[in-house]
């Protein structure tokens, strides 16, 4: 039985002393020069020499729940898990972070576990697929390992058990979800276009049945990344993508289309539109799949709601990190948004 969440201020003192000790690099055995960190919504990952080291904070959310210490050690597990089907190589466990006789925190010391951390080894951060766009580095031959990898990963992957009425069902509530969380966003995003973008989208699903209908009948919907970004892509050789979506199974169960819309929305976002469509176009040929251009537009107008979205959560944090970037980057997804939006519609 899961217990309640601390106090916030306990919850808070708590992770401040586990964040403090995991900063010092004799915390860990093996040896590094040095220990930098980088705070996200969800965790704290710390980087030695060598490794990674991930800390999932005791966050409970609509869409996750870290709040007790069995479900970080079971998503800890889950993550390594999971990122192995297109990581192997780089995740090599979970490890306990213990408390000794003496209150002395250690990783993998005797006492009990009062945390869980995935550790990784380090992948070259210039092999990044998102450095190596800015850089001008992606060769051809690296994007197409990358995407002959990914579309092996697809044609492997056993379909859900989803029924058409569900799957168009969990698109209308995730939209809503988003027009929700938008259409507060005066000045920052335009009413007109959020409301023109939520319309669109809610009547493709009502009066485009068969593009979803279809997807469903075609035993098309996997339990694929949930995540998939240039940033989480490493070119290697050979090609491997961390940083999977572990916390909400139902966010991995998609279309490899949708999430091979989002890589390209996002590798769009970078000034890199063609290694997406190099991806897309090498799915197509290697599983034989080729879907509507109307649907791959409905989930690029979709996925770049969300990412929208979740740029506006961060223009309300009161401690936000790079508070200007945000609202910049919430229009620039509504623009696309609203550009694939229109495709759909002039394409019914």
């Amino acid at each position: 039985m899961s217990t309640p969440l601390a106090p916030a201020k306990n919850r808070a003192a708590d992770l401040a002393a586990k964040v403090r000790f995991l900063l010092q690099p004799a915390s860990y055995p093996d040896p590094t020069r040095e220990v930098r960190a980088i705070e996200t919504h969800m965790s704290w990952v710390f980087l030695t020499d060598q490794h990674a080291h991930k800390l999932k904070k005791a966050v409970r959310l609509p869409f996750l729940d870290f709040s007790t210490l069995e479900r970080r050690k079971h998503y800890c597990e889950e993550e390594v898990r999971l990122n192995r089907r297109l990581a192997p190589a780089a995740y090599i466990g979970t490890v306990p972070l213990t408390v000794g006789q003496g209150g002395q925190l250690s990783l993998g010391g005797p006492g009990p576990a009062i945390d869980w951390l995935v550790k990784m080894h380090r992948l070259p951060a210039d092999r990044m697929l998102d450095e190596a766009i800015k850089k001008g580095r992606a060769s051809a031959d690296d994007v197409d390992r990358f995407a002959r990898r990914l579309a092996a990963f697809y044609a492997n992957a056993p379909p859900v058990d989803i029924s058409a009425d569900g799957y168009r069902s969990r698109f209308e509530a995730w939209a809503a979800g988003n027009h929700s969380e938008l259409r507060q966003c005066e000045p920052i995003l335009p009413a007109g276009a959020v409301e023109r973008v939520h319309g669109i989208q809610l009547d493709a699903l009502r009066d485009a049945r068969g593009l979803f209908d279809g997807r469903v009948a075609e035993r098309r919907i996997v339990e694929a990344h949930g995540d998939l970004r240039p940033e989480h892509v490493c070119l290697g050789p050979p090609p491997e993508v961390i940083d999977c979506l572990e916390f909400n199974l139902e966010y991995r169960q998609l279309d490899p289309v949708d999430e091979l819309g989002f890589f390209a929305l996002e590798c769009e976002m970078l000034g890199a539109r063609g290694i997406g469509e190099l991806v897309l176009e090498c799915y197509r040929d290697e599983t034989g799949d080729d879907p509507p251009p109307a649907l791959l537009d409905f989930y690029k107008s979709y996925r770049a709601c969300v990412r929208a979205k979740i740029a506006i959560w961060h223009v309300r944090e009161p401690d936000g990190r790079d508070p200007a970037k945000w609202p910049a980057l919430a229009q620039r997804y509504l623009r696309l948004a609203d550009e694939y939006a229109e495709r759909l519609l002039r394409a019914r």
